[in-house]
């Protein structure tokens, strides 16, 4: 396909759709998406052709510093949403349903979803659910709000669980997470989530719906692959086994630091200091204040 070109004739990209990641579905593209938190990163992950970013809860630890999903307030992931979709305008932007934004009351997870999606203008909003949540999905669905359904691991519910753990490594909660899969389905999610489940699993939902499958430690069937960025970067501490960082940005920024350090304590930064004031004025300030 033939790519339309900007003014300075330089190729410019078509902005990544639901219709283009069904496209992507139907022709066997996989596809690949990250998490981001803000306007700059944003900015270069779209210049790298990443079609997908999700603003996750996930920045409860990456940026807050919790040690869990569940401190990310509405407000905060609402102006980070905001901020990413500014970053990178064409790239497909989901949102992430915070902690209690949407389990108490559905007339107050449609207003919430919908702030994402006129305050935030993100492209779909991400909601951790399982079949029980059909009848809000529906009427999200109603509202025109695009819902993406994370299904299997969910780190909302963690502490009722007892902690994080695979989904679906028998054949009855596999078969509890597929029919979760085709009910959120007919509710009319756009999109589902799979966090955490054996391939075999994954496969057996990717072939029984005909909608685009992001998988999360779900293996090589779904038709797209999310991580962490911090993970992928090497930054955090510790990484899932499906997210092996791909670079050591944390040990590199810790070099970087310390050359900044080096650089400060030598007076190097002084030596280089590039304003300057207009002749004559230096001395003009001199016979002022003497």
């Amino acid at each position: 396909m033939t790519m339309p070109s900007s003014t300075n004739g330089a190729p410019t990209r078509k902005p990544v759709t639901l219709r283009e990641l069904n496209r992507r579905r139907r022709d066997g593209e996989r596809f690949a998406c990250l998490t981001c938190y803000d306007a700059t990163t944003a900015r270069w992950l779209e210049r790298a052709g990443i079609p997908v970013l999700l603003v996750g809860d996930t920045a409860a630890e990456m940026i807050l510093g919790y040690q869990d999903t569940i401190h990310a307030p509405l407000d905060f992931l609402v102006m980070l949403t905001a901020a990413v979709k500014r970053g990178a305008p064409i790239s497909f932007v989901m949102a992430d349903m915070p902690f209690l934004s949407y389990q108490v009351d559905e007339a107050d997870a449609i207003r919430n979803a919908g702030r994402f999606m006129t305050e935030g203008n993100a492209d779909a909003v991400k909601f951790e659910v399982d079949g029980s949540f059909a009848p809000l999905v529906e009427k999200l669905t109603r509202a025109c709000i695009p819902v993406v359904a994370h299904i299997g691991c969910r780190p909302q519910s963690v502490k009722q669980s007892g902690g994080y753990a695979i989904a679906g490594r028998t054949a009855e909660t596999a078969r509890i997470l597929l029919d979760d899969a085709l009910a959120l389905e007919r509710a009319g999610a756009v999109m589902l989530l799979i966090e955490a489940t054996p391939n075999e699993v994954a496969r057996r939902i990717v072939d029984a719906v005909g909608i685009p499958v992001i998988g999360c430690g779900a293996g090589a069937a779904c038709h797209g692959d999310i991580v962490v960025l911090q993970d992928l970067l090497g930054m955090t501490d510790w990484q899932p086994s499906f997210a092996a960082p791909m670079a050591h940005l944390g040990e590199e920024l810790m070099r970087i630091s310390g050359k900044w350090i080096t650089h400060v304590s030598s007076g190097a930064d002084a030596a280089d200091h590039p304003y300057v004031m207009h002749e004559g004025e230096a001395e003009q300030l001199d016979s002022a204040t003497t």
